[in-house]
């Protein structure tokens, strides 16, 4: 004789909590509830400004762009409702909702709600240093997230201090480079340098004074054309921090150089 056996399907109520919690069970799918920006309130707010110059990738994806990213809730994975506008100093960002993305290849991944803006070098360069404001905004419910960096919106490098242009390095002398502008204070530098068609950069020991980097080029330095790179991060200054729990980042930069070491 055949028991039958009673299936426990299970009800909308627990289907929709156990969905606002991110979790699979119904339908099989992991899913991310849409929220609205006010519920934002309890996240942090990580901002990144990446302004890498660099020799080899000029034009690389990325490598000039200023980006906030927010934390997903301590449970599950959840998605900002559709409608929400970015702006970038009154220029519109591109923003990625996130959620869990529909890929199709059966691995499920939580992606953070994300907006960026790419900026031209060359721009900020020529332009005024001025504060970042960042404001994400809901339309239909008048939530706002705001971010403003202190005088962020600035093109950064590390200017060469000394006679000539700085193309040739001699062993065993010392050269120093300026982090700019000169009213930022950026933390540890690390120095590297590259062989051409060497594989792995050679780290140079260095000494720094608030934005002055030194080092001292080793007497073992193969007379050859390298690449010279000085990168350093700077925490940057928030003044407002609006919408979200709290506001934290950093601005990283690296100048590279096409050197050529003679004796």
């Amino acid at each position: 004789m055949i028991r039958s056996r009673s299936v426990r399907v299970l009800s909308p109520v627990v289907c929709s909590l156990l969905l606002s919690g991110g979790l699979a069970g119904c339908g099989g799918r992991t899913e991310a509830p849409s929220v609205p920006l006010s519920a934002f309130v309890d996240r942090t707010l990580t901002y990144t400004l990446v302004d890498v110059d660099d020799l080899e990738n000029p034009d690389a994806a990325g490598s000039h762009r200023f980006t906030v990213t927010f934390s997903q809730p301590d449970r599950g994975c959840t998605r900002l409702a559709e409608g929400v506008v970015a702006t970038f100093n009154g220029q519109p960002m591109n923003l990625n909702l996130g959620g869990i993305p529909d890929s199709g290849g059966g691995r499920e991944s939580c992606e953070q709600t994300q907006a960026w803006f790419d900026f031209e070098p060359e721009v900020w360069e020529a332009e005024p240093i001025e504060d970042i404001r960042v404001f994400l905004e809901e339309p239909a419910t008048g939530d706002t997230v705001s971010l403003i960096l202190r005088r962020a919106k600035a093109k950064r490098r590390f200017a060469y201090q000394g006679v000539g242009s700085g193309t040739t390095l001699r062993r065993g002398q010392t050269y120093s480079y300026l982090w700019e502008p000169a009213e930022e204070v950026p933390g540890t530098a690390t120095v590297t340098l590259l062989r051409e068609q060497g594989r792995a950069p050679a780290t140079l020991e260095s000494a720094q004074d608030g934005g002055l980097v030194s080092f001292k080029l080793p007497a073992a330095t193969p007379t050859a054309t390298h690449l010279l790179r000085l990168l350093a991060t700077t925490p940057g200054e928030v003044t407002e921090c609006g919408g979200v729990a709290r506001c934290e980042g950093s601005v990283l930069h690296s100048s590279d150089y096409e050197v050529n070491v003679v004796q």
